[in-house]
């Protein structure tokens, strides 16, 4: 088995094990791909979740791609923007 591929995390400042493959087919995946690790992604994919439930964005609609691609440029740093708030709030202690 290979070495995992190591990327300079955009988000979590630190080289780590990058993404196997882009994980969209454009120009946001190829940067995600060449500047997030798996570890950020995944910690993304567990976010991302709480804006679908939120909103009820429909993922197969091009519209609801749109938000989600938005939402993701903006969480990596790739574009300036707000997060929007989801529902979700943290379990108390």
């Amino acid at each position: 088995m290979s070495e995992p591929r190591m990327v300079q995390c955009r988000k979590l400042g630190k080289l780590l094990p990058g993404l196997s493959r882009p994980p969209f087919k454009n120009e946001l995946g190829k940067r995600i791909y060449e500047e997030i690790s798996k570890e950020a992604w995944d910690e993304w994919l567990k976010e991302s979740v709480r804006y679908i439930n939120t909103y009820r964005w429909d993922l197969a609609s091009a519209e609801g791609q749109q938000k989600m691609m938005e939402q993701i440029a903006i969480h990596f740093g790739f574009e300036e923007g707000e997060k929007i708030e989801t529902a979700w709030t943290p379990p108390k202690p």
